[in-house]
């Protein structure tokens, strides 16, 4: 399986609505192997993608938050989901578009919702991020909290979903996995300062998931806070596979989908496992 990461710069002199024109356009380019996109760059060295993945909130900007209630907008029908819907469609791909600011159509609460559509263009998950960073400031203040562990079943593999700061909660990782996850998906907008901690806990995933992990990150800066970028593609042995700078570019890698059982049959640390299972019901 192929997978193309759009790192995205959020560029505050950029409107919404011409970034998500722009971000639709290298989606486009992403299925057809041009070479062309719109996104700094060049899309894919060789072949077209089965699976694009987009950042997290690239919208309006992860640390925006002064943003997030003027440009919320709903899963079904709202302008980003209705954009990137018609470019999956366009390019015939897989397509996780990254999270937006979800408003709530029954509750009103803003959310970090992310979406994945088909090669059809229907919408196939949407996750809402558990995990709020911000300290009772920002995000963690201003959005509510998803409740739910999400998967998507494509033909080529078994998607686990999380966001940006679920990356310091292993115990997320650990529900994905039993839920059969074997590409873990993390859409972020990562800050630069703190670069090695993303570094480090993409390949922890990886490592102790057995799962490849597909983290795509930001570049630019978003409210004064400067983007890490340095998106990746982990293997289930934690081998680094691709990585990308710190500017906008996309980067593409080749997923084995069958390691992920393989090195969990070489390896089995996950039969292993005793903690967090659930425990027999006593003896008589």
């Amino acid at each position: 399986m192929r997978v193309t990461l759009l790192q995205i710069d959020v560029d505050p002199k950029e409107t919404v609505a011409a970034r998500r024109e722009r971000v639709a356009a290298s989606v486009r380019e992403s299925g057809r192997g041009s070479g062309r996109g719109s996104v700094r760059g060049s899309v894919r060295e060789r072949g077209g993608a089965d699976l694009v993945v987009l950042p997290e909130l690239w919208p309006v900007g992860a640390f925006a938050a002064a943003d997030f209630a003027a440009e919320a907008e709903r899963v079904d029908g709202g302008p980003t989901a209705v954009a990137m819907a018609a470019a999956a469609r366009d390019a015939g791909v897989w397509l996780h578009a990254g999270s937006i600011v979800e408003r709530g159509e029954d509750d009103g609460l803003l959310y970090n919702t992310s979406l994945v559509f088909s090669p059809e263009g229907e919408l196939r998950a949407s996750y809402r991020k558990i995990h709020r960073f911000g300290f009772d400031e920002g995000e963690a203040a201003l959005m509510a909290a998803g409740t739910r562990i999400v998967t998507a079943r494509l033909p080529q593999a078994v998607l686990g979903l999380a966001t940006c700061y679920d990356l310091r909660f292993p115990e997320q990782f650990r529900l994905l996995v039993d839920a059969g996850a074997q590409v873990l998906v993390v859409p972020a907008g990562w800050p630069a300062r703190r670069l090695a901690h993303w570094r480090l806990l993409v390949r922890a995933r990886a490592v102790e998931s057995q799962a490849y992990v597909v983290a795509c990150g930001t570049a630019g800066t978003h409210a004064g806070v400067e983007q890490s970028g340095h998106s990746m593609v982990v293997d289930p042995w934690g081998e680094i596979l691709a990585e990308a700078g710190p500017s906008e570019q996309p980067l593409s890698a080749e997923l084995d989908i069958p390691r992920v059982a393989a090195t969990r049959a070489d390896f089995p640390v996950l039969r292993d496992r005793v903690l967090g299972l659930p425990r027999p019901a006593p003896g008589r």
